[in-house]
């Protein structure tokens, strides 16, 4: 009930505080704010899902077309490398706002979940409670563009747009029936050493982008480096 002063009372400016106590069990709001933020992470990573899927089904229908007839033009399998260039973009700024939630998720599950299946591991990070209360306060995107592109490449565009340049490299080699390379590879009145150059600097620049070495700002959920070592655990 509201204050009739207009300021409200004491319990209501209060409201919220030592809603997460230490104390709390596992049928607490945490609880709910958890179940809530994995709901979240889930529906942004069936957004990038979709993405990818349309990516891969545009890149099939064009090698079908591209080697369906002798005569159809090389070219439309560079159009379908900027087809996949624009899905990649559309799922690195997707990609950007699943971190969003992920983060939290991984923020929630180092410090609250790992410890309350054992204490001794003690907590990842003592300030997450402040980090967290500030996110919710004002949520923002933490990962940089440049790295959401690289995290998109590595695990799925850059072995697509590998097997377009193959394709292309076939579809003006060995599939030609007018002249040979680099003749072959000419569109229109761009000469085809042009286009060869224009090409093999997008895939250098892409190579560059998903191959150099970074500090990674994204929080993975699995690190690939300790599956030796668990396995033999195991």
């Amino acid at each position: 009930m509201s204050d009739p002063g207009g300021d409200g009372s004491d319990s209501e400016r209060r409201l919220g505080y030592g809603l997460f106590e230490e104390d709390m069990g596992p049928g607490s709001a945490l609880a709910h704010v958890y179940r809530g933020e994995i709901h979240r992470m889930k529906f942004w990573r069936e957004r990038l899902d979709r993405t990818t899927n349309w990516a891969v089904m545009v890149l099939a229908a064009i090698l079908t077309w591209a080697f369906s007839a002798p005569g159809n033009p090389h070219y439309l399998l560079l159009v379908g490398v900027v087809a996949v260039t624009i899905f990649l973009g559309i799922e690195a700024h997707r990609y950007r706002g699943y971190d969003v939630w992920r983060q939290r998720v991984r923020l929630l599950q180092e410090n609250v979940v790992a410890p309350g299946f054992d204490q001794s591991v003690g907590l990842a990070d003592p300030g997450w409670r402040a980090k967290l209360a500030r996110d919710y306060r004002t949520p923002t995107i933490k990962l940089p563009f440049e790295e959401a592109l690289a995290h998109r490449l590595r695990r799925v565009y850059l072995p697509l747009l590998l097997v377009l340049l193959g394709a292309w490299i076939v579809r003006i080699t060995a599939f030609s029936e007018h002249g040979t390379w680099p003749e072959t590879a000419a569109i229109g009145v761009i000469p085809g050493v042009l286009v060869t150059a224009l090409v093999a600097l997008f895939y250098l620049a892409a190579l560059a982008v998903a191959l150099r070495p970074r500090t990674w700002r994204a929080r993975a959920e699995l690190r690939e480096r300790d599956v030796g070592a668990l396995e033999e655990d195991g």
